[in-house]
């Protein structure tokens, strides 16, 4: 991946379009501005919203299997919680998603911004839908839940070349919008796009229960599964469309060598300090999403009805958006990197606050409390 990440590192930008030079952050050198002053303002904005708004069918494809392995769980009873398969439908995506990252992340650095995002793209399209439809030979159980994890590996390779490819472009295309204002919109089309795409992960499956009823749930988890075809499908024309991002066109790696001893000279400290943040924050976050629905079931219990499980898991994640949209703005006027500290304390001390809180809150009577907390 390349290592211009201006607007999430550094919290400041080149000047907006009719300027020619800007402070940056070490010690106001003069910044090169990125903008072309012949484009409209539409015109600047689209290759960030085509960009980053992928990264929604992440928060989608990866939320949505949470409710999905819940609904074969209640379907199969014991096949199924006592196979391997609950563990590996549920997480395979997340190692297709690493393959995804370091194939794509080299396409996309010394290839095509564009063309790496077309791949991930039809990659999203094809496998959405395959997993679907996943069968076993003459119907066996064991069968399909095989086909239902490959096919959920293969995905998370096209979810994986969303972050290479799709957050990376669309950090350069901000370099092209109103000084003053990049951050925000870059979090709002990647960080804010998957955490939206954890509320529809919930609040999909429960309109499906309540549609097909708990009577029909292999028709509820299947529809559930193809409507993540829905998001990148919608944005295969943008992109077919896209341009590379000026900032690529200026400072693409296509013709040269990474000079792999000088980046780990130069940039040790801060790529471990930037990768350990993002693993602490993948840990946390997507572990949290996608098993909140069996804990809520679980405190709940087996009598209450999958569509109020589904619904409070909802509620829980809907609590993700007010601070990804907050800090988008925050990061504007105090700083990413001051945003970020915030963040982090205060989700520190509401997770100490849950931990010693945890008895009262797990009861089926306190499930409201312990969805405030938890979300």
């Amino acid at each position: 991946m390349r290592f211009s990440m201006r607007s999430a590192e550094n919290g400041k930008e080149a000047s907006p379009i009719g300027d020619s030079t800007s402070q940056d952050d070490y010690g106001g050198k003069d910044a090169v501005v990125v903008a072309d002053p012949s484009k409209g303002r539409w015109e600047r904005s689209w290759p960030t919203i085509a960009c980053g708004a992928g990264l929604f069918s992440d928060g989608y494809l990866n939320g949505v299997i949470g409710q999905v392995n819940t609904i074969l769980s209640k379907i199969y009873g014991d096949a199924y919680d006592s196979s391997p398969a609950q563990s590996n439908v549920a997480s395979i995506a997340f190692a297709g998603t690493v393959v995804g990252q370091l194939f794509f992340g080299y396409v996309s650095d010394h290839y095509s911004r564009k063309w790496a995002l077309m791949a991930s793209t039809v990659i999203l399209i094809i496998f959405a839908a395959l997993s679907a439809g996943s069968y076993g030979a003459g119907g066996s159980l064991h069968g399909m839940l095989a086909a239902l994890t490959a096919w959920r590996f293969l995905l998370g390779i096209g979810i994986g070349g969303e972050y290479p490819a799709g957050s990376v472009a669309c950090a350069e295309s901000t370099g092209e919008l109103k000084s003053g204002h990049r951050n925000r919109w870059f979090i709002m089309f990647t960080n804010v796009q998957i955490d939206f795409g954890f509320v529809l992960a919930n609040l999909v499956p429960m309109i499906l229960v309540l549609i097909f009823t708990e009577n029909h749930l292999r028709a509820a988890w299947r529809m559930a599964l193809g409507l993540g075809v829905i998001p990148p499908l919608s944005l295969f024309y943008l992109r077919l469309k896209l341009q590379e991002p000026e900032e690529f066109k200026r400072e693409t790696m296509k013709d040269t060598k990474t000079p792999w001893w000088l980046v780990i000279k130069f940039y040790w400290f801060r790529l471990t300090i930037v990768s350990l943040i993002w693993f602490i924050y993948d840990f946390s976050a997507y572990s949290f999403s996608i098993y909140s629905s069996q804990w809520i079931s679980l405190i709940l219990g087996e009598d209450t009805a999958l569509w109020k499980s589904f619904g409070w898991n909802t509620v829980v994640n809907v609590f993700y958006l007010p601070g990804a949209i907050g800090g988008a703005f925050l990061s504007d006027w105090i700083g990413p990197r001051h945003a970020l500290s915030i963040g982090v304390f205060l989700q520190g001390l509401v997770g100490f606050l849950m931990a010693g809180l945890y008895s009262i809150l797990d009861t089926k009577a306190n499930v409201a409390g312990f969805v405030v907390v938890y979300g």
